[in-house]
This record gives C-alpha cells, structure tokens and sequence, in this order.
C-alpha cells in the first residue's frame, strides 16, 4: 500500500522515511504479541500491502513489516493517520491490484482510527510554540500607519528592506521572519524619515504656485510638443508604465524641485479630454471609448529616478473624471512629502501612444496635410484627433494647515500637542500604544534616560521628544510581538492575545476597545473573545485580514511575478487586470464571511464579483451593461459551466501559469497544495525531465503520458496530473479556451483541442472543468475545510501545524460541519482554539 501524499496530513516524503525507520529501528520491542486472531489492520496489511512494501522490496521506501499496534510513538501515529487517508479515498491499493471488500476497508479504517483516538493522551504536544516574531513588513507599514494617524506608503519606509521570506507562502511565520544587522539599520533610517518628515518640519505658511506654461516632455514627445504647443499644454497620451514609456507621466518641470514640507496641498487642474469621440479606428488605442477619460495623481521626486518614467514611490493620490465638452477646473487634495511633485497620469488612456501614433499616420495619412511624408506627431496634434487629455493650467497651494493640528502630532502627543511639561507623561503613552501592552518600570526609565540625555546634550525639548520617538519604534518590543506571557505558562494572557487577535485580523495594534477588555482580564472569556472578534472582523480594518490571509492562502501576492507577453495579452496591462483579479477574489471572501456562507462556495458557486473588464474577459453579459464606475457587482453564474468557486477566478488561474503558458503539473500541484493541502515530494534526482525522450507526443496530455510511464513519474503524477487537466480550459490569464493556441511557426496546422477529462487516483472521473468541481465538492470538501482551518491557523498563531495539533483541527472541522460549514463559524472557531490562545 503506497501511501502517496492523497492525504490531508501533510507529511513530506522526507518525514515519511524517516516515520518508518524509527519505527523499523524500534521492531515496537516493548508491545507484546497479541495471542488472539489477527486484528483487521494486520489482516489488511497482510493481504494488500506486503507485497509491496516488505523489508526486501520496501516499494516507495515504504516498510510495513515492522508496523504493529498499539500507536506507540507520534511516528507511527503520523503513518496510521496517512493510511485512513489512502484507504478512505480508494487511493491505496492501487487500482490494478486485488482490492479489499467496503467491509475489509471499513474495519481496517476504524481500528486505526480507535488506536489514534486512545494515543490522543499520550502524545502530548511536542511544545510547538510560535518563536517570537518580528513584524511582517506589510504589518510595520498598517501599525505605523494606525499609529501615525496617516498613510504613510507616500515615503516608501520599506522599499529598501530585504524581500520578505515567505513558507508555504505565509508571511507570519516567526521562523522565517529574521532580522539583520542591515534590517535593523534600515528601521532606524524608516523610523527617521517618518518622524523628521511628518513632525519635525517647521511651521510653514501656505504658499501658492501657479503653471501655465513651460510644460516640457521628454524624448520623442519634446519636439513636437515645442512645435505645436510651444510647451504650452501638458498632455497625456498613454497610461502609465507602457513598454515605451511615452505620454504616462505628465510633470511640472517648474516644480521639479517640489513641495517644501510633508503636508496636505490642494492641486487645481485646468483640463479636458480631448478626442474621446475621435474617427479613428479605436482598435489602435485599445480603450474603452464609452467610458470617460480619468485623470490620477501620482508624487514623483527627481532625486529618486527618471520624472517621466515610473518610480518605485507612486501610490494614487487622488483620481477623477476628466470632462469632453469644455475645460474644467479639476481639484485634488492630497498629501505629498518634503520633495515630491505632482505628477498626472491617465489610468484609462491608450494602451501605448508611440504604437498610436504609427498607424495613425500609416491608415490616416490622406488627411494630414504633409500625409505620405513619413511619421509625424505634430501634424497629428495639430491636425488630427489623437485621443488625450489636455491640462491647461495647475495651481498648487499648500501645505493646508489642519484643524487641531496634524493628525500626526495628535496620535503621537494627544489631542493638545506635545507639551514640555508634559513631555515623558505623553511619550510614555505612545510607547503603550506602539509596544501593545502597558509599561513596566524598565521601560518608564528607558524612555526617561533618552529623553533626558538629548536634553542634556542642548536638544529642544521637542527634538528629544522625537528622538525619543525614533527609539521607540526601533525598539524590539514594537518591532517585535513579544510575548509578556512567563514562559512556564502556555497558554498566553490578555494583552499578547489581543495583539495575536488584533494582527490576524486588522494588521494592526488593538485599538481602545480591544486594549481595555485585555487589561480588566476579561478577552480571556471564551465569550468575550468571541465578541471581541466578532467586532474586529466587522470593522472595515479586517479588509487587512482578507487581503493577507488570501495572499497567504492562494498566494495571490505573487500575481504579476510572471506576466504574460504584451504583445499577446495586451489587456493584461491595459486594464491592469491583475488589480481586478485579486478584488474579484477578497470580496467573494469578505462575503461568506460576513454572510457566514458555506465554504464549499470557495470549490464550486453560482455567484461571483465582477466589474467590467473581469465580466468582459469572462465572456459575461454584464460586459455590455456594466460601467466602470460602478466598480464590482455581485453577478449570478447559474447556467454558467465556465465559471464557479476559486478555481474558476482568473487570480488563482493567473498565479498558477506561468504567464506564457499553462502546464496541468503546475496547475495541480498548485490545487494539491493550495486546496487539499497535499505538498507532494519533490522529484528524485534519477527523474528525467519533462521533455525527455517524448518524441512523437503532439498534445501535453501526451507528452505527460509518456513521461509518466516511468513507474517513478507515475507515482507522483498521477496524483498531480488530473487536477490540472481539469484546468486546462483556461489560459494563463484565465481566460476560457477549447483548443490551444498554436505557435507562429504551426499556423498552417490544426489547433490542438483541449481535453479537461481525468481520473482520480481515488477513482473518480470527470470530464470537465464542472464535473471536476463536483467531484471536489461531493468527495473532497472535509479535506478542503481542513485544510482551510489548518492555513489559518498557522497564519494566525505564526507557526507551522504539528501532529499534537491534528486532534482539535478535528474537533474544529467538526464544529463547522454542524454549522453548515460557515466561513465565520470557521474563523470564531479558529481563533477561540486552544492553539490561537497557546505560545
């Protein structure tokens, strides 16, 4: 019986070996042989799986010999448990070998399952503890920000920082959170900049700018610029971060230098869009022209790169609508940083002005007075109807003095402002809000000696106050989620726990609510903690939770790692897909979680959310009704065979391609992983490759057959291949697909049809992508919401799930069957767990 990794305990082939030489080195010495009949499992294991896997032969490195009950070690707890598991899904014996009757196997799977239960006692946890974590770098930018009172992606504090160390795609798992000599130089530079640039700019007076010419563009723009306009329009001719980087970004070049102080500044834009009704053929820009131009602003700092390409500090500032009839005045408030200028840039405007521009003149060249003369932008601008957006005028004012003061000094100093006498009183309470947690004395006198020695050294009370504040937010109690919990207790007491239940849900500390209930004592209540999370989740801050639980559950973070080619998927890039991919996803989660909706909605539904570029690259009706402006709507899939469930979302289909093709391995290992939870090993070295000696295949179902007629690919595979054939009606941008594309030099050939049929190794079939998701959903979702409820777990203790674990994982699953499998149920449940409460 080979125990293949079908199974929802996630062994690796590694742990595996070394399961059973513990247990072959032991030969269970210590159990004494039963002298009664032979019990079902020794039966079943005597007739179906030493064959195979016997001391001599140890098939798949796999011995059964030396197996024997009772369970006397977590070892051989892990292995029974892995046979259930094969057995209960008619993966192991293998189909072409003698099969056992239901009742052989019924008796064989509930005698493991009476051992498991009766070792349940004996095998305590191991000690499995979160090791103390420091903050995710997305965690350090929302605390910073609730702290601040203020976004603060505007200075881009972790641009520098080391990429992030992910397991299992999990950003909150302590161990592999690491901290450097070079990270903790870098917090100290990000907690400088935040301070000095938010509260430590002297006061300014507003001042006012006003631009009316001199608007200069760049490269193969200036010319003509400077020929039809005489800079006297700043204009905007292609959305931003094209391939040719032409007409994205519109700046100021009189205001190069930008705004003298970090501060809210209104922004006043002379504008009109230009040509939306143009007669050109609007399959040269590739836009939408039922829909109105829109203008964003976006800060730009020539210290920090080219002003007329992309930087790596550009978070939309501001957006609206761009009028067609007239001018109109445009206004934005927004906030920038000492140094940074605005730039303009049109989100929705043509795919790529220079591609534009050539088959303009190329097909409209007739009616250019100086036509057939070659590629000319200036007689186009003046003569022609190249859709863009025409800025006349900008007005800039600010900084905007706020009332009260910044929120900036009110979250750091309260609602009065910093006050010398009242300096150490004020920095104390920002230290408990920052390190979580109330002060101790240790930590009063720390924050006294900083303070106090910058005063000593002829600093202004109010420069040690903020020195004193860059400390802080250096220290290992804010950059860490240290536990105050003594170490001889497990399970944690009320302020680490609001911090854990606050993390998990906000990415953020505990706000007052949270803080107090932790501080009467009362969040340990099972009831209170109910409550508690019950309101976080309520809250608009859980939009943190859905978005990282789901970049760590189906990785959606890494979309856009591997794009498609633009030439091919130009839509991809036009209609900044992959933005509207992973929205389709969250609010299809936040809305089984505020509805408390099935999770087996997540394998197959006959809803989703969509706004119009996703219902158009669906194929939907709602493509031809719906604007952009109004952004996702709730659309019914009934009847739909294309769509339905996480499988059928063009964010997992993106994240599991690999941007140029598809390869049903990749795909199901992507679903094994991702939605049985099933890690399968990785392949021997002695495996050849996929493309080895698959002469003559002509489809990739071939191919693989070949390939998976060595009995060491087949093994795998089989497990593998099937989920992802299942997935194959779909390109690698989710798009729906009966045949394959054909390469340029196949194109007098006949497509490839596609072929979504397979088989489990557990023996159920399926012929396509919707009967594959009722397979799923009638055979695999206790195996599904498990491993759901394990992911969570781990992203939300910040730790990896043992094998002591696996016993309440069982009595959560449970609990949520009862509650008709409920996504919040499954959340509460979670975080009310011993395992969420515990180290």
């Amino acid at each position: 019986m080979h125990l293949s990794r079908m199974g929802h305990r996630r062994v690796t082939l590694v742990a595996w070996m070394f399961a059973f030489a513990i247990a072959t080195e032991r030969s269970v010495e210590a159990i004494e042989p039963s002298p009664s009949q032979p019990t079902p499992v020794a039966n079943f294991l005597a007739n179906y799986c030493l064959d195979c896997h016997n001391a001599e032969s140890e098939e798949g490195d796999r011995e059964f010999d030396s197996f024997e009950l009772p369970l006397t070690s977590e070892q051989l707890v892990i292995a029974a448990d892995e046979m259930i598991d094969q057995v209960t899904l008619n993966v192991m014996p293998p189909e072409d070998s003698e099969q056992p009757s239901d009742e052989e196997r019924l008796a064989f799977v509930g005698e493991l399952r009476d051992q498991i239960q009766q070792a349940r006692d004996l095998f305590a946890s191991t000690g499995g503890r979160t090791v103390m974590r420091r903050l995710s770098n997305r965690e350090y930018e929302v605390t910073l920000a609730t702290l601040f009172g203020r976004r603060v992606d505007t200075l881009g504090l972790t641009a520098d920082f080391p990429k992030e160390t992910t397991i299992h795609h999990v950003d909150t798992i302590g161990e592999s959170l690491v901290t450097s000599g070079f990270l903790l130089d870098q917090y100290f530079q990000a907690a400088s900049r935040l301070v000095e640039a938010r509260l430590g700019s002297p006061a300014t007076k507003p001042q006012s700018w006003h631009f009316t010419d001199n608007f200069r563009q760049y490269e193969e723009l200036s010319g003509p610029h400077r020929k039809a306009f005489k800079y006297g329009f700043l204009c905007l001719y292609e959305q931003p971060n094209t391939d040719t980087r032409q007409g994205g970004y519109g700046h100021i070049e009189d205001f190069l230098r930008g705004v003298p102080v970090s501060g809210l500044y209104d922004i006043e834009v002379l504008a009109q869009a230009m040509h939306r009704d143009t007669h050109y053929d609007p399959e040269i820009f590739r836009i939408d022209f039922t829909e109105p131009f829109q203008l964003a602003v976006v800060p730009g700092d020539v210290t920090k790169g080219h002003i007329h390409y992309p930087q790596a500090i550009e978070p939309v500032l501001g957006s609206t609508i761009v009028p067609d009839e007239k001018q109109e005045w445009l206004r934005f408030r927004v906030w920038l940083e000492a140094g940074q200028t605005p730039r303009f840039i049109f989100p929705n405007g043509p795919y790529e002005s220079r591609a534009s521009v050539l088959k303009v003149n190329e097909r409209y060249e007739d009616e250019l007075s100086q036509g057939n003369k070659g590629v000319d932008r200036t007689q186009i601008l003046l003569e022609g109807a190249l859709p863009h957006i025409k800025i006349d005028e900008i007005k800039i004012n600010g900084p905007i003095e706020e009332r009260g003061g910044s929120n900036e000094e009110k979250a750091v100093f309260g609602d009065d402002g910093f006050q010398p006498d009242l300096a150490l009183e004020q920095l104390q309470e920002f230290a408990r809000k920052a390190f979580r947690r109330p002060l101790d004395q240790t930590d009063q006198d720390r924050i006294e000696a900083i303070y106090t020695r910058r005063i000593a050294e002829n600093a202004k009370p109010r420069q040690a106050a903020l020195d004193t504040v860059k400390m802080i937010l250096c220290s290992p109690s804010f950059l860490y989620l240290s536990e105050i919990t003594p170490e001889d207790e497990s399970e944690l007491r009320p302020f680490d726990l609001a911090s854990r239940l606050s993390y998990t849900l906000w990415a953020a500390p505990p706000d007052d609510v949270l803080f107090n209930s932790a501080e009467t004592g009362r969040l340990t209540d099972t009831d209170e903690l109910k409550l508690q999370i019950e309101r976080l989740l309520d809250d608009t801050r859980s939009r943190e939770f859905v978005v990282g639980f789901l970049d760590s559950w189906l990785n959606l973070r890494d979309i856009g790692n591997l794009p498609p080619p633009r030439d091919s998927v130009n839509e991809y890039y036009a209609e900044n897909l992959p933005e509207a991919m992973k929205e389709e996803t969250r609010l299809f989660f936040r809305n089984l979680l505020d509805e408390n909706g099935s999770v087996t909605d997540f394998l197959d539904a006959d809803y989703t959310y969509v706004d119009k570029k996703l219902a158009k690259l669906y194929g939907l009706p709602e493509q031809d009704t719906l604007r952009l402006a109004d952004g996702f709507q709730r659309v019914s899939l009934a009847g739909n065979h294309q769509r339905g469930g996480v499988l059928g979302m063009a964010s997992v289909l993106t994240v599991s391609a690999n941007g140029v093709d598809t390869s049903p391995v990749t795909r199901g290992v992507w679903v094994l992983e991702n939605v049985l939870g099933v890690t399968p090993p990785p392949p021997p070295d002695e495996v050849p490759s996929i493309d080895a000696n698959v002469s003559g295949a002509t489809t990739i179902r071939e191919k693989l057959a070949i390939h998976s007629e060595d009995k060491a690919c087949y093994v795998c595979h089989r497990n593998m291949d099937p989920l992802g054939f299942a997935l194959e009606t779909f390109d690698p941008i989710g798009r729906w697909r009966t045949e394959y594309a054909r390469p340029k030099w196949e194109k007098n050939k006949p497509a490839a049809l596609v072929d979504p049929s397979g088989k489990l190794p557990s023996g159920e079939t399926f012929e396509d992508f919707d009967s594959f998701k009722f397979v799923l959903l009638e055979h695999r979702r206790d195996l599904f919401t498990r491993h759901l409820i394990e992911k969570l777990l781990t992203y939300s203790s910040g730790r990896l799930m043992e094998r002591a674990d696996q016993y309440e994982i069982d009595d959560i699953l449970a609990r949520v069957k009862a509650d008709d499998y409920g996504l919040q149920t499954l959340v509460v449940e979670v975080m009310t767990s011993q395992i969420f409460r515990s180290r």
